[in-house]
């Protein structure tokens, strides 16, 4: 028996030392884990913004990195809106549209672990789709948005892996004492993006439903969602045990905390992150969260592997441009305010960027009386800060596109304005436009401060794709229309202002100076 006993010590003074040096107590799992998460929202742009001095994924990349230094389970979130829109959608590669290719790649090099869709994913088509879902190497999450076949909804699946997108995810993490949680993921997106290959369920009480059927299957639930922050906090108010809602498609940040829930949703094009802890307690059963912005800028170096993604596909680009005419990394001579290029501005009223454009559609049409565009052709969806350079105007018009003046009559151009005016208010068929008002009190529309006169023929100047007819609600905008009364040939020699609106904006900003 003593013999026994005092082999019996050595081991397990053996052990008590380990434990020590370890940073673990004797007695092992205390409980008590925490879990990190990197969250950027609304990314459109691979590399850094405004002369390089903000974003990159690149950055991004290195965040997570500094991040899992402190705490091995430590994750980076994208929470939707990244394979558009971007001047990339326009672009072709090795005889293809590149549409979101160069951010999946720079993703997969960045090793992003969780993402949920956004409604702008769904911008390019079915089939560009499927291959963005094919290569992406991280965690898809989708509780609300189906793909449509034959008219029956059915979950998203990777041809690769032969996996449907999940509804919700469970992921277990363990820390080195060896307390071990099971963490279930839930996402949602918002439907303003209809698409014939997409069917939606409502994303708040979808996403409700899928937390009650996990909430018993896991330590705690985090919500990632892409909705508006109304319907953020609809969802917090509903849901007070979520850890944490980590949130897009606001581009200005959002921090809030609703009925004890905290809501987060950075900056768009990675300006900045969210590092989110939930600390939990088993023992105890209570989940508590922190929350931190981090601004992306050049105080954060670029991680090395995703790094040369960007550069690749910068470089592909860069070529790209070049062979139109254009210098993307050129800076353009404007001094001015930050010009509002959000969809949600754009799309309902005059901005200081929509402004310019029209009025750069003047400087390339001088003889014209007014000038008219769709504000869909507008695609940045964000805003734009000095210093402008070239490619800040690509990507605002990606599909770029020549100019086209027309001799109307007052009756179509009326019938024009005041289509757009009731009828495609917060679409891309809303018009903006320079020379031309709208008096409310009135109800008459005015150029050059005078009525519209239907009996009169104005000169104006508008896109080639708006004098199609293929606008929301304006079929009747085009050629054949009999209140065209005289189209005047196209420009399209390279270098011409009337040849790319894109090159009409940065010759009229240059001139400006």
């Amino acid at each position: 028996m003593k013999r026994y006993s005092k082999l019996f010590c050595i081991p397990l003074f053996i052990f008590v030392i380990a434990a020590c040096r370890s940073g673990r107590s004797a007695s092992g799992d205390d409980g008590k884990i925490n879990v990190t998460f990197v969250l950027v929202n609304d990314v459109y742009e691979i590399a850094p913004l405004e002369g390089g001095k903000v974003g990159g994924l690149a950055r991004v990349a290195q965040l997570k990195q500094q991040e899992l230094q402190k705490n091995p389970n430590t994750f980076l979130v994208m929470a939707g809106d990244f394979l558009s829109p971007s001047v990339y959608g326009s672009l072709s590669y090795n005889g293809k549209k590149i549409r979101g290719a160069q951010m999946v790649d720079a993703m997969n090099a960045a090793e992003f672990d969780l993402v949920g869709f956004g409604n702008h994913e769904f911008d390019i088509s079915e089939k560009e789709f499927q291959e963005r879902l094919d290569s992406g190497r991280f965690q898809w999450i989708a509780g609300n948005a189906f793909h449509r076949v034959d008219q029956t909804a059915k979950p998203f699946t990777n041809n690769v892996s032969k996996e449907n997108i999940p509804l919700y995810y469970f992921k277990t993490v363990t820390d080195a004492d060896g307390t071990s949680v099971r963490l279930g993921f839930i996402s949602v997106v918002i439907p303003s993006n209809p698409a014939a290959y997409v069917q939606y369920t409502d994303p708040v009480s979808t996403a409700i439903k899928n937390y009650h059927q996990i909430k018993d299957s896991c330590d705690a639930v985090v919500a990632i969602t892409h909705l508006n922050i109304a319907q953020d906090k609809r969802l917090a108010d509903s849901l007070p045990q979520l850890a944490v809602i980590l949130g897009g498609h606001e581009h200005d940040m959002r921090f809030v905390k609703q009925n004890g829930v905290y809501i987060t949703k950075a900056h768009s094009n990675a300006r900045s992150a969210f590092v989110v802890e939930v600390k939990i307690n088993k023992n105890k059963k209570e989940v508590a969260t922190d929350a931190k912005l981090v601004y992306i800028d050049d105080k954060i170096a670029f991680e090395t592997k995703t790094n040369a993604v960007v550069q690749k596909w910068t470089g592909i680009a860069n070529d790209v441009y070049a062979s139109s005419g254009f210098n993307a990394s050129a800076i353009i001579p404007y001094n001015g305010e930050p010009l509002e290029g959000r969809e949600i501005y754009t799309r309902s009223q005059p901005t200081n960027l929509t402004k310019i454009i029209a009025e750069a559609m003047l400087f390339a049409a001088p003889q014209a009386d007014a000038a008219i565009y769709n504000s869909g052709s507008i695609r940045v969806d964000d805003v734009l800060n000095p210093p402008l350079s070239q490619y800040d105007i690509l990507r605002t018009l990606p599909f770029g596109g020549g100019l086209i003046e027309l001799d109307l009559n007052g009756n179509l151009l009326i019938q024009t304005l005041q289509t757009s005016q009731l009828k495609n208010k917060n679409n891309g068929g809303w018009l903006q436009y320079a020379n031309i008002s709208y008096d409310e009190a009135t109800s008459k529309w005015r150029l050059k401060d005078q009525p519209i006169d239907t009996a009169k023929t104005y000169r104006i100047v508008t896109t080639d794709f708006l004098i199609t007819g293929k606008e929301t609600n304006l079929g009747f905008f085009n050629a054949n229309n009999p209140g065209v009364v005289k189209m005047y040939p196209a420009i399209t020699a390279k270098g011409d202002v009337q040849a790319d609106i894109r090159l009409a904006i940065i010759r009229y900003l240059e001139q400006r100076k």
